[in-house]
């Protein structure tokens, strides 16, 4: 997939940027950026692929990417309006001798994390979103102080899900291009029968260099990717408590539900039903 360098406006009064991207500014497709970001989605849903890392994202998740992280947070329908608030900041702004200091050990900590990506847990993630929705009309210290308390918040390992690590990505031009043309073709039919055979011969390669090529750039298999992606959308579909789950397997691709549940399992750790149940938890609890 051929990554996109961005390049960052900071304005020159201000050390690190932070402002709400919108449709179509949100439609950054696969690119990375020198700097650290902290991301809130706002609007839209769809397909987060950070690093190798393949998952959902849904308004009120927040991500941390360090710098030079590839990321795409790719819209389930083309004509949906994508929103978030995102903090971009260099490591280093706020000088060395300052990072170095005792009290800001827990993000040093996180901020020294290389090639790393998180996602906040379900019980901080509010907490953040309203301090970044402050930040971004902060102005002067009080920007550094608030961006400060973001980071102090989810840099305890309990606030936070490592979704990537020591992801490196370092394809030439030629590779950027199969890449993308193979992740453009799965990524609109990934809910169809998908061959080797075929998405081989879109890169013009024979099916073992292709399975080599890509494992080689995607960190995972084929097969494993394709499967991520069903199982991503089938766990969308297991948010809406009315649709039965058999109906959800053939919707996300599969035929059969003993190889859908293995398949779901493989991903999740736990069957169909079970992460249905945990999702209904919450709810029960606050009818109770």
């Amino acid at each position: 997939m051929y990554t996109i360098i961005q390049k960052v406006h900071v304005e020159d009064h201000n050390s690190f940027a932070c402002r709400t991207y919108k449709t179509p500014h949100f439609e950054t497709k696969w690119h990375k950026h020198e700097e650290c970001e902290l991301i809130l989605i706002t609007q839209g849903h769809g397909t987060a692929l950070i690093g190798d890392y393949i998952g959902n994202y849904k308004p009120g998740d927040v991500f941390f990417m360090a710098g030079n992280l590839p990321h795409w947070f790719r819209k389930s329908e083309q004509k949906m309006i994508g929103t978030a608030v995102v903090a971009q900041f260099k490591k280093d702004f706020w000088g060395e001798a300052f990072l170095a200091l005792p009290e800001m050990k827990d993000i040093h900590k996180l901020l020294s994390k290389e090639d790393i990506g998180i996602k906040i847990n379900a019980g901080l993630e509010q907490k953040i979103a309203a301090n970044l929705t402050e930040l971004e009309s902060a102005k002067g210290i009080d920007r550094i102080y608030k961006l400060m308390v973001c980071l102090q918040k989810i840099s305890k390992p309990s606030a936070y899900e490592v979704i990537t690590d020591r992801f490196t990505y370092t394809s030439s031009i030629d590779e950027n291009s199969s890449i993308k043309d193979i992740l453009d073709y799965s990524l609109k039919n990934y809910l169809k029968k998908v061959t080797l055979k075929e998405v081989a011969a879109i890169a013009d390669m024979s099916i073992p260099t292709f399975c080599r090529f890509f494992k080689k750039n995607i960190k995972k298999s084929y097969f494993d990717f394709i499967r991520e992606l069903r199982v991503g959308h089938a766990c969308k579909l297991l948010h809406t408590i009315d649709t039965p789950i058999l109906d959800i397997c053939y919707e996300s691709g599969y035929n059969s539900w003993a190889h859908f549940s293995k398949q779901f399992k493989a991903v999740k750790k736990c069957t169909p039903s079970s992460y249905r149940n945990q999702l209904l938890e919450p709810v029960l609890q606050s009818n109770e």
